[in-house]
């Protein structure tokens, strides 16, 4: 419990005096966000805001768990260093295109070809390497199996796992990076998201298969490797991104940028397949899901039927061109990603029960 206390408050308070240093760093070098042209009017006065701010929140989340570890004598493990390969590998992949968008003032950084090359290499890495490292039970990071709250059905095989690990990296970090385009929008879901994995992860650990002796009912336990390091990291990017958000708020002082956007996507996904919860993360991150489904629906209804369902997507900008403020669309569709969380939430703990 002291590991994940002392994670989330130094990833606080590391954001939150850290993160205005950055400001100015990246306003003395220039380094602004290009804004679109076919984007909605009301955002031209956010050219030249400072981006790439994911560099402040990746660098408290990395020091954040070592120092928690230090201070508390606490063991690192496998699982938690994966996830944090996966949010920095992500995260550095993002940092390419954002800077190639700042050198050559254009709103398209890297080619797409060599941004999915990026995000495949640093996915199937995480997907292989999360298959190995067996405890002393047998337990690798990673599962072969499918799961909503615990594992379930049969093994998919190890090649299906790398795809279905790449599916989810690549759906949860492209969706973040569109719920990324209002003031704390993606900052202040994702806070509600990592937080529901400090508690899940704190909860496998307490009800872990590894303690079934002294468990009521061995029959409701969790098998997850790490679980309690798997929390401790979530409440450092929980934190981490609390303290980002005092500063990505409207109206932002700085832009998480490709860079915070991908790295947020992978430490998702990463938290989902080490902790077995792969399927409950499209509910926990239902915000993120909405915003991606209103993207394919624009793109397909246009490309069948050449008529927009929306008036513009991502889903938030269809919302501001209706007239609503950007303030009233982002604590609206926080709302919205506070139900989600509270729903899966619910739906964890009573899968829980059930067995027990």
């Amino acid at each position: 419990m002291r590991q994940i206390l002392f994670a989330g408050a130094i990833g606080l308070f590391l954001t939150l005096i850290g993160t205005p240093l950055l400001i100015k760093l990246l306003a003395r070098k220039g380094y602004g966000q290009f804004i679109r042209d076919d984007g909605p009017r009301t955002h031209g006065s956010k050219k030249g805001t400072p981006t790439m701010g994911g560099i402040s929140f990746i660098l408290a989340t990395l020091i954040a768990y070592a120092l928690a570890k230090v201070i508390t004598g606490g063991e690192v493990s496998y699982s938690g260093l994966l996830v944090l390969f996966l949010m920095a590998g992500m995260g550095l992949v993002g940092f390419l295109d954002d800077y190639i968008k700042i050198v050559k003032q254009r709103s398209l950084g890297l080619r797409a070809k060599a941004k999915m090359a990026g995000q495949l290499i640093v996915g199937i890495a995480f997907a292989v390497l999360a298959l190995q490292f067996a405890d002393t039970r047998g337990q690798t990071p990673a599962s072969t199996k499918l799961s909503f709250i615990t594992d379930f059905g049969w093994s998919i095989g190890p090649v299906l796992f790398v795809v279905w690990a790449l599916f989810m990296i690549l759906a949860m970090s492209n969706g973040v990076n569109l719920t990324d385009g209002l003031d704390g929008l993606a900052t202040g879901a994702s806070v509600m998201v990592f937080g529901a994995y400090t508690f899940i992860g704190l909860w496998q650990f307490q009800e872990s298969c590894a303690n079934a002796l002294e468990l009521t009912n061995p029959n409701a336990c969790f098998e997850v490797r790490d679980p309690l390091d798997l929390a401790v990291v979530a409440s450092a990017l929980m934190g981490a991104c609390f303290g980002f958000l005092w500063w990505n708020t409207s109206p932002a002082k700085i832009f998480m940028g490709d860079t915070g956007s991908l790295a947020l996507g992978g430490a998702l996904a990463g938290l989902a397949i080490c902790s077995r919860t792969e399927l409950l993360l499209a509910l926990l991150g239902g915000l993120f899901v909405l915003i991606t489904l209103s993207v394919v629906i624009q793109v397909g209804s246009f490309r069948m039927t050449g008529k927009r369902v929306f008036r513009m997507a991502p889903l938030q900008h269809h919302f501001e061109l209706k007239g609503w403020s950007e303030v009233l669309v982002v604590v609206r569709f926080w709302i919205i990603q506070g139900m989600c969380v509270i729903v899966g939430l619910g739906l964890f703990y009573a899968g829980w029960a059930a067995d027990k």
